[in-house]
């Protein structure tokens, strides 16, 4: 049980809330403009994009994701792995992208906003002269009860906090248990007030994309009821089929790691475990 597994693209909705933190601390506003340092210029289109639009993977910066529509394999490697894999500074990088889409009008998958999201955290941290590696373990982990996180950084310090991350199934449930008891932990509040309803409502760009399926701060929705589960659930998602689904309805938070190469198994079985679950467990009286 304090074995921690790798958890893939879960650590996206591990950044969402630890900026959430920061943002109930004051450092940040939702829907202020991302203060990146490389946009700051006058007449940079990116200086309208608002970390709210970061998290709900609307900002419209540029880079080739093996998720895009038309993406093609022969061009080249793809920037969302590079940013993993390219010993680069992956804040410099991600920052000095260039503009595709206005905010908030188109949804895409990419690296690129999570890491975006990261450097804002280390931006806000260092800024008011606190040690940024301890940051995740005293201002979040250390009140949920998280103790055996372990989040890799890329050569510069960076925590590569979009995928390289490894938690044991009970800290994710922690961490889901967070969510569905609306930001609060033991009376303290950790995420701002309406901050998981920002989460859990569809993202505007990926309905017009005819994709309702991803929310706010990195957290993926029932949208498209493509899980058999209510409409209200939603969750955190990674690669190989890693997963934590929070079920209101139920109050019930389900987390399911296991080897990549069963994932779609893995996935089948999970889906099958769900319905089981809903017939086993009442619905809690709202």
């Amino acid at each position: 049980m304090h074995s921690p597994l790798e958890g893939w693209s879960m650590a996206k909705s591990l950044t969402g809330a630890l900026i959430g933190v920061l943002i109930e601390q004051g450092a940040y506003e939702l829907w202020q403009p991302a203060p990146i340092p490389e946009w700051q210029s006058a007449g940079d289109p990116r200086r309208a994009i608002r970390i709210g639009d970061i998290m709900r993977m609307s900002s419209g910066i540029r880079i080739r994701a093996p998720q895009d529509p038309d993406f093609d394999p022969s061009i080249g490697y793809p920037d969302h792995l590079y940013l993993y894999t390219g010993s680069v500074n992956s804040f410099e990088w991600a920052a000095t992208r260039p503009q595709e889409w206005e905010p908030n009008t188109v949804g895409r998958y990419r690296n690129s906003d999570p890491v975006l999201t990261n450097y804002l955290i280390r931006l806000a941290v260092e800024g008011r002269g606190e040690d940024y590696h301890s940051f995740p373990q005293r201002n979040l982990f250390d009140k949920i009860g998280i103790r055996d996180a372990i989040i890799e950084t890329d050569p510069y310090g960076n925590f590569l906090a979009q995928g390289y991350e490894f938690l044991p199934a009970r800290d994710w449930a922690r961490l889901g248990n967070l969510y569905l008891q609306d930001g609060v932990w033991n009376g303290e509040r950790l995420l701002p007030e309406g901050y998981v309803e920002y989460a859990t409502t569809l993202a505007p760009a990926w309905v017009a994309d005819g994709r309702p399926r991803y929310g706010g701060a990195f957290i993926w929705v029932n949208g498209d009821g493509g899980w058999p589960l209510p409409e209200s659930a939603y969750g955190m998602r990674g690669a190989g089929g890693q997963s934590a689904t929070m079920i209101p309805t139920h109050q019930l938070v389900v987390v399911r790691l296991g080897k990549y190469t069963g994932a779609r198994a893995g996935g089948q079985a999970l889906n099958r475990a769900f319905e089981l679950l809903l017939e086993a467990v009442p619905p809690v009286e709202q």
